[in-house]
């Protein structure tokens, strides 16, 4: 795509919300629905409220730029917009769901059942190298460039698929976050540290009810402490993440979407670039005890099945936007 094309005005510009902008307000209608019939159990529903207030005046923002300069480069901002969103709604989902009780033991003992073990408390305990430590802090923190990696693809190389891909990774976070918000499960990290590790290597796994609610600790991050990407991943872990979000795994569900879209654009070098620090991701998510082993199941599984919904509900509609 050539420069002169990014600015270029459309000559049959798109009058109202995108596709994904509707699925991103449906999301906000239900969780705010939600917000009205629990709030006498909130601690501080109000910035919850007001956030959504400032999504929907960034949302109608970002239209009325493209509505005055209808190019490809304000669409681009448009979804840049949403997607740098996702930041502010992933921890929303912990507001939301310490409401609910935590589920972490029902979660646990079937990880227990299934594997007669830990898998999340074992894996970085056996194999303590300083590479392979920073391998799988690479291939965790590599989910938010991928996803620019394949959206930006779609859109220099494929713009007529890129609102279709656009539609998939936004409408498959969000599905995710409405899993999140409705099964309160914070994973390893934060159950662990909650009953300690003396009961979850005799295999007690107690329920924590509303434990949550009010305690975020979590337990010290494995690997080597010393390794670059593992500081760096450190820095955005303290400012961002929440005991919320484990069951599925959103990183390898999501991960798992970007595949298939890489596939799908059969381009070798998206698709190389994507499959090793795919491998990592889904090693990384336990290694680092943010997640259970089945919870890495779970972001295969439901990674396809958004898929398939997804492509197949966008080709049905027949939609461009």
């Amino acid at each position: 795509m050539a420069l002169k094309d990014l600015f270029a005005i459309e000559k049959k510009p798109h009058k109202g919300l995108l596709t994904m902008e509707w699925v991103i307000l449906g999301y906000l209608v239900i969780t705010l629905l939600l917000i009205f019939f629990t709030y006498t159990k909130m601690q501080d529903p109000a910035p919850l409220i007001w956030g959504r207030v400032r999504a929907v005046a960034i949302t109608a923002a970002m239209w009325a730029v493209y509505r005055l300069v209808p190019c490809k480069f304000t669409h681009l901002c448009r979804i840049c917009a949403q997607l740098l969103l996702l930041s502010w709604w992933y921890p929303d989902t912990y507001e939301l769901n310490k409401i609910f009780p935590n589920l972490d033991h029902l979660f646990a003992g079937f990880e227990q059942q299934l594997f007669g073990c830990q898998p999340a408390l074992l894996f970085a305990q056996k194999i303590t190298n300083p590479i392979f430590s920073e391998l799988m802090y690479l291939g965790y923190v590599s989910y938010y460039p991928l996803i620019g990696i394949v959206a930006l693809y779609y859109f220099f190389k494929n713009y007529a698929e890129f609102n279709r891909a656009i539609f998939v990774i936004i409408a498959s976070f969000f599905l995710y976050y409405l899993i999140f918000v409705f099964l309160p499960v914070t994973g390893p990290q934060y159950y662990y540290e909650a009953v300690g590790m003396d009961q979850i290597a005799n295999g007690v796994f107690p329920n924590l009810h509303d434990y949550f609610a009010t305690h975020q600790e979590g337990m010290p991050l494995t690997g080597y402490t010393d390794g670059f990407i593992y500081q760096s991943y450190v820095d955005g872990h303290e400012a961002g993440e929440r005991p919320t979000a484990a069951f599925p795994s959103s990183h390898v569900g999501i991960t798992t979407i970007l595949l298939f879209l890489a596939w799908r654009s059969k381009s070798k070098g998206l698709i190389l670039t994507i499959v090793p620090l795919y491998v990592l991701m889904c090693l990384a998510t336990v290694y680092i005890r943010a997640h259970y082993v089945i919870d890495v199941f779970g972001g295969w599984v439901s990674a396809t099945l958004f898929y398939v919904a997804l492509q197949t509900y966008w080709s049905k509609a027949k939609r461009t936007y």
